[in-house]
């Protein structure tokens, strides 16, 4: 699966979390400043296109929903994070982000609880 830009990325996570939509809701949702509707129309129809959103058709008026599952695209790109930045390593990437932040002794008992449930 190819990476979504920044800006297919943002409106899938509208979609996510509003699970279908007009244009005219997406346009509402954006933060400011709020791309034209134009934009946020044509985007939509890339995803469209590229198989990651669906539509039902209103007449001329179409209501856009998410086929891509955001679980899907996590897993997808999170494979693809440790195999570039930590040689594949899900154990390097544990360890990065444990040592950027400093866990509380509850936060290391549940990843630790985590790992054992996985064995």
């Amino acid at each position: 699966m190819t990476r979504l830009t920044r800006k297919e990325e943002e409106l899938m996570k509208m979609l996510w979390r509003m699970k279908k939509a007009f244009v005219k809701d997406l346009v509402e949702a954006y933060p400011k400043p709020t791309p034209h509707y134009n934009t946020i129309s044509s985007l939509v129809r890339l995803l469209q296109e590229k198989g990651y959103v669906g539509f039902t058709a209103y007449g001329s008026t179409y209501e856009y929903y998410p086929l891509l599952q955001k679980e899907t695209y996590r897993k997808s790109m999170m494979q693809q994070m440790v195999s570039d930045y930590f040689d594949n390593s899900y154990k390097n990437a544990v360890a990065f982000f444990v040592s950027e932040k400093d866990l509380s002794e509850e936060e290391q008992a549940a990843l630790i609880a985590l790992i054992k449930k996985e064995d």
